[in-house]
């Protein structure tokens, strides 16, 4: 908490709360008849140093709720796709990233909800709205959810896959293919094990068993081991597909001019 409250304290210092303290010292920094004159300063540098400490505290306290909430969600949640049932923007922005709203139809083991999210649209997530499915950590008691947005990007080929066997002494890139990937998600978590660049199972026999077992039967599939969509792109309709649009105009994926050809030819297609 310690290390979360500095990290939050220096953010808020850097962000504009720096003038307070520069005011408190250079009041400090002045002789008696000085000070006199700009006493001001003194009362306003306390003001703002004092709002810092305490917009810092609030800042640190949101961020360990929200840990603690992710490390719940990853200990006893599901990991399950998301299929995004539509997009509409909010008119805000943050950072220059439009903030748009997301419904979401959830399914796992034993659950399946309908529900909306807040989430800001920037450019490197447009592949996962393009694609039309995101990953999430779901407890199913509470429906309490949360959009996993790296697991989402590996799931939607927006990063690479590949899996190395030594035993064959091959690589199978599963770049993009949805279902194995998922599978082997869910077996990685069930171990506790984080996604991260670089992974050796190894020293888990049983687990590289299972990891081995899906990388083989995507390989085995046709089309050079091309997995089943879970959402087939096949099955969208017109109107799915000019929300796509829509989206990948709003994240700001494609220019104006290429969103209104695409657009015609969409709606030339109908």
């Amino acid at each position: 908490m310690f290390w979360r409250y500095l990290k939050s304290q220096l953010v808020v210092l850097l962000c504009g709360g720096l003038v307070g303290p520069i005011f408190v010292v250079v009041y400090l920094a002045l002789g008696p008849a000085e000070r006199e004159e700009i006493q001001w300063m003194f009362y306003v540098g306390l003001l703002i140093t004092v709002s810092d400490v305490l917009v810092a505290v609030a800042l640190a306290r949101h961020g360990a709720k929200a840990a603690a909430r992710t490390a719940a969600l990853e200990r006893s949640g599901v990991l399950t796709l998301a299929r995004i049932t539509g997009m509409s923007e909010t008119g805000t922005r943050i950072n220059d990233q439009p903030l748009i709203k997301l419904g979401l139809r959830i399914e796992g083991p034993g659950f399946g909800f309908d529900t909306q999210d807040r989430v800001l649209a920037g450019v490197t997530r447009a592949g996962n709205f393009t694609a039309r499915r995101l990953v999430v950590l779901v407890d199913p008691a509470t429906h309490e959810h949360q959009i996993d947005w790296e697991r989402s990007a590996l799931v939607n080929g927006l990063m690479p896959a590949t899996f190395n066997l030594a035993e064959e002494n091959r690589t199978y890139d599963l770049s993009g293919q949805a279902g194995p990937l998922m599978e082997i998600l869910q077996l990685l978590k069930a171990n506790g094990i984080p996604l991260n660049g670089m992974m050796d199972v190894r020293s888990k026999p049983e687990l590289r068993r299972q990891i081995q077992d899906v990388v083989r039967r995507a390989a085995a599939q046709p089309a050079a081991g091309a997995a089943s969509p879970v959402f087939p792109p096949s099955e969208r309709s017109a109107a799915q597909r000019l929300e796509e649009l829509e989206a990948l105009r709003t994240t700001g994926a494609i220019t104006d001019d290429e969103y209104a050809a695409k657009r015609r030819q969409i709606i030339s297609e109908i």
